[in-house]
């Protein structure tokens, strides 16, 4: 494996960085709701099942 100049490494880094397409301000705030909201959902039903799933072994437990 070829040794790389820290200087190269940034140079190189650089380039690829200007090749990439950023999304825009809107689109990110957009994903970062869309990631929010499914993850409290998502939260929400988990939390829904271990109650439920509690109360039921705790129903027959103490039967």
């Amino acid at each position: 494996m070829a040794k790389i100049n820290p200087i190269t490494f940034i140079r190189q880094a650089r380039e690829e960085l200007l090749k990439v397409t950023w999304p825009s301000r809107e689109t990110t705030i957009r994903y970062t709701v869309i990631v929010v909201v499914g993850s409290v959902v998502v939260g929400g039903i988990v939390g829904a099942m271990d109650f439920v799933l509690t109360k039921t072994l705790q129903a027959f437990i103490i039967s």
